[in-house]
């Protein structure tokens, strides 16, 4: 019942799988128990395959009992922590009883590991239990029988050794905290035992990393969680995490440094190069390590000057790189994660002052790694410590630079007069107080000069090294976000250098090479963005510096100008338009106002622009060269904060647009060559391309910077001809292929959208196979459950169901006035004539969506409805007598009622006050259905069919 049935309508499926479930599902589930306790009242022959294959047979029941997707919710398996079960009310009397939960627990300590697992997933769904199926004393009770459980269980941990039943135990901990409060745990009795036995297999878990490293996780997720919840416990009754919590960070500490030598001696993967599983577990770690602080801090600051003596003693011995020096900075990598960690959970736990002279003792011995790192560039480096400093350097900014800068710039200050220092400003004076003494950073200007001068660092040395170039320019791109930070990095002497050297020859990650990979180049885009937010902070309306700005590209273009004038085809020309392109890009998408955008544009246009045309004529069929360019051109479309708004004597607009209709053009006949592709070529090689052209010509069509009718008027045919482009693209395209691609259809259903708005008789002038194409695409595009691209389509339809409602009310007056118009009216509405089934199939979706679906876009649903309604007012009432007679007499009635309701003060026309009305009638509609259609047992399981 819970498989998807394509060969029935959903509404179909979930109306019999409520059914299934109100009438059917609790007697399985009853079933299904009982026969597990007869497993247990009358011992079965394990040894036989057969009577084995029986019990797991029953667990995988009850297990799918308990799985049922109750309220069609079809939660999301990846938030697997977040789960609640929504058993039904009538259950309550089976969750009640403790045997159904001693059940679970005898079985697991009865049987082997294979079942037993099995056993244990029953349990994490019995512990996912929503709360309000209990009464405050009911859910005490079972909590406590749950407690219980685990005390047993861990009082007997042999079957823990098996891998599937720690990970589902696991699982099973990180539930217990999901659905209840730290309040209600330290209230059960055996709450102190029970708190110390998980702290001790906590640990143990933590000791032994490389077994099942996936389930870590949930035991982390526990303690951050249970952590948190310490402000919020109203109880007396102690919950012991000052005493545990420590320990649970020291175990985590201790033991990925114990790691270290093994992973590299035994020559085992190695857990850092696992980034986002590190970094998921730091940001667990963070809430927990702030917990009874103080010794956390202690035991990091012992640590991290061992360990540091010993790299520099190694870094002046004369053995070279050796494993002990592997080990050593495998050891460093760690702790300089982990210091970044315990900074970073400021944001997420209660602080003290001493709390934050402690982040910079901490944060001290950091920068002086730094320091330490970038003497020995280029000869000695190490890629892990590069990525961990750069993860400390992005916790200290979001801790003590993020929104703190105007303050902590002003206690700095006033730092000799105490009294006058605000109390939570105060707060981020003591992180520098240890870091002036050591370093001689004092303030935040100072911190900013740390952070550029390493960012300049790892943008000279890191080069070829994409992970660090990548992380590193990502903090840069933060950095640049908030004109308050931008005001004092522009005054940094790192950053004067950049906007003046961006070049390869002091940067070589901008250089080309043939052992770079294409892919490798996007990360130039994140530098231009940065960069260029920095150089509008002082740039006003200075052309020159912007031209200055602009030389290295304006050398390169120039480069690649001569030998395209030369016929030369060389790979590193292609190389060049790339990273030109990714450059161009980053720009165009950090100017935001008219005047730096009209001086890109006057830069890029007539010169540059046919370079890039003449790149996508001749590798057309290479996506590694086709889609920078193509984003860039979407880009330059971009209205964005109105920069496009050029002056009234200026054709930039429309010179702009030509220039992207001719690489539409370009690209969507070019690209239609290549004939069919493979289903895993398709997308890279063509839809992806596609895509970005859409985007691109919805940019332009909704911009407000073109006038489309002066095309037409001088007898310019860019304008016809990029629609044409369009369609044939389209054409090349399966409805299905449009559905599975997600950014495919959210460029392609935006763009219809602006298309029905504005330039309906380019929609009525499409040939009738066309035409009946575009409106399959909405009908379809209706039941998505992607909301952006479902109320597109309701956008869509509401505008050519108006056109042709309006076309239908003027017929007959005024047919000299505007007969042009009048035709393409009379086409549309003759094309709907003939195909009398399409719009009538939309308005039973709609109805189908409003009544019997979880619709999430009423208010767009709503309008299109109303103007199909009026259409089409026998089909209408063939759907409401269909779905009235479909239901039970009782029922009938109400829903006649509702009925009439909904059309109640509607008039016969689609101005915006009846359409309003019917859209508040609506809303109360599907209120009034729901209630009707409420299912009590009796009811009828089908939907309607006619809709379907």
């Amino acid at each position: 019942m819970n498989l998807v049935d394509y060969s029935r309508p959903s509404a179909k499926h979930r109306k019999i799988a409520t059914s299934f479930r109100d009438t059917s599902l609790k007697d399985i589930l009853v079933l299904a128990c009982s026969l597990l306790k007869e497993v247990l009242a009358k011992p079965l022959n394990l040894q036989d395959e057969g009577q084995q294959n029986l019990v797991m047979q029953v667990l995988k029941l009850v297990l799918n009992c308990l799985n049922f997707d109750f309220i069609g919710s079809s939660a999301d398996e990846s938030a697997d922590d977040l789960c609640t079960v929504q058993i039904p009310t009538t259950w309550r009397t089976i969750f009640l009883e403790p045997e159904t939960l001693d059940l679970f627990f005898n079985l697991y300590h009865s049987l082997p590991p294979l079942l037993s697992q099995l056993a244990l997933s029953c349990l994490v769904q019995f512990a996912s239990t929503r709360r309000s199926l209990f009464s405050s004393p009911e859910r005490a009770k079972y909590l406590g029988n749950l407690i219980k459980g685990v005390k047993r269980i861990l009082e007997n941990p042999q079957g823990l050794s098996d891998p599937g039943n720690y990970h589902e135990f696991c699982r099973f901990l990180a539930r217990l905290k999901t659905n209840y409060q730290l309040g209600e745990l330290v209230m059960v009795k055996e709450y102190p035992e029970v708190i110390r036995l998980i702290a001790n297999f906590t640990i143990t878990s933590l000791q032994h990393w490389e077994f099942a490293p996936n389930s870590v996780h949930y035991l982390l997720t526990l303690w951050q969680r249970m952590v948190a919840s310490v402000p919020f416990v109203k109880s007396t009754e102690p919950h012991l995490l000052d005493t545990y919590a420590p320990e649970i960070t020291k175990a985590f500490i201790t033991s990925r440094l114990e790691s270290v030598a093994i992973v590299v001696r035994d020559n085992l993967d190695d857990p850092l190069d696992d980034t986002a599983t590190v970094f998921q577990q730091l940001e667990q770690l963070c809430t927990v390590s702030r917990c009874e602080y103080e010794k956390t801090c202690t035991l990091l600051v012992q640590l991290f000057d061992q360990n540091a003596q010993n790299y520099q003693k190694l870094l002046h011995s004369a053995s070279g790189i050796t494993v002990d020096m592997a080990i050593q900075e495998g050891r460093l990598a760690w702790l300089v994660y982990l210091v970044g960690t315990v900074v970073g959970g400021r944001l997420t736990y209660t602080s003290t002052d001493e709390h934050d002279a402690m982040d910079g003792e901490l944060s001290c011995r950091v920068f002086q790694l730094i320091s330490l790192m970038d003497t020995g560039l280029p000869q000695s480096s190490n890629e892990k410590i590069e990525l961990a400093i750069l993860w400390f350097l992005d916790q200290f900014r979001k801790t003590y630079v993020g929104d703190q800068l105007q303050r902590t710039s002003k206690v700095v200050r006033l730092r000799s007069d105490v009294s006058r220092v605000p109390e939570k400003a105060w707060k981020v004076v003591k992180v520098y107080a240890r870091m002036s003494e050591v370093l001689g950073i004092t303030d935040d200007n100072h911190v900013l000069e740390t952070f550029m001068t390493k960012i300049v660092t790892n943008l000279k040395y890191w080069g070829r090294c994409e992970p660090v170039i990548s992380r590193t320019l990502q903090f840069l791109n933060d950095l640049s976000v908030g004109y308050i930070l931008l005001k004092k990095l522009v005054k940094i002497d790192a950053v004067k250098f950049m906007l003046k050297n961006h070049t390869s020859e002091h940067f070589p990650f901008l250089g080309i090479s043939d052992s770079d990979r294409l892919s490798d180049f996007r990360c130039r885009t994140t530098f231009y963005t940065a960069l260029t937010r920095l150089l509008m902070v002082d740039l006003g309306e200075d052309e020159d510096e912007f031209e200055n700005f602009m030389l290295p590209l304006t050398v390169s273009f120039e480069t690649v100008l001569q030998i395209f004038n030369n016929n030369f085809k060389q790979e590193d020309v292609k190389r060049m338009l790339i990273g030109l392109a990714r450059d161009l890009r980053g720009i165009a998408f950090a100017l935001n106002t008219k005047t730096s955008y009209t001086m890109l544009f006057d830069w890029m246009y007539p010169t540059y622009l046919p370079i890039l045309q003449r790149a996508i004529e001749q590798w057309y069929g290479e996506p590694a060269c086709t889609t920078p360019i193509l984003k860039l051109m979407a880009e330059l479309m971009q209205n964005r904060s109105q920069r496009l708004n050029f002056d009234v004597s200026s054709p930039n607009g429309i010179l702009l647009f030509r220039e992207a209709s001719k690489m539409i053009c370009t690209y969507g006949n070019q690209i239609l060559s290549l004939g069919s592709l493979s289903k895993d070529q398709i997308y890279p090689m063509k839809l992806k391309g596609i895509s970005i052209c859409y985007s691109a010509l919805k940019s332009a069509l909704c911009g407000n910077y073109v006038s489309f009718g002066v095309f037409k008027l001088y007898g310019d045919d860019h304008f016809d001809n990029v629609l044409q482009a369009f369609v044939k693209m389209l054409l090349s395209v399966s409805h299905s292929d449009l559905l599975q691609y997600r950014k495919l259809s959210q460029s392609y259903y935006p763009l219809l959208e602006c298309l029905t708005q504005d330039h309906m008789s380019f929609i009525t002038n499409l040939e009738p196979p066309v035409l009946l194409y575009v409106l399959t695409s909405i009908s379809e595009g209706l039941t998505t459950l992607d909301t952006v691209v479902s109320s597109s389509c309701c956008t869509s339809l509401d505008y050519i169901v108006t056109y042709l409602f309006k076309h239908i009310a003027k017929e007959g007056k005024k047919p000299l006035r505007c007969r042009e118009a009048t035709q393409a009216g009379q086409r549309l509405l003759l094309f709907m004539q003939q195909n009398p089934d399409v719009l009538q199939q939309m308005m039973s979706v709609l109805m189908n969506t409003i009544v019997f679906e979880d619709c999430r876009n009423q208010w767009s649903v709503s309008r299109p409805l109303l103007g199909l309604i009026l259409l089409h007012e026998k089909h209408f009432s063939e759907l409401r007598a269909g779905l009235i007679s479909s239901q039970p007499l009782p029922k009938q009635e109400a829903l006649a009622q509702c009925f009439q309701s909904l059309m109640e003060g509607v008039e016969q026309n689609l101005s915006v006050k009846n359409r309003d009305r019917f859209t508040q009638n609506l809303s109360v509609f599907r209120r009034d259905v729901a209630e009707a259609l409420r299912s009590d047992g009796s009811a009828d399981p089908c939907s309607l069919d006619m809709m379907s």
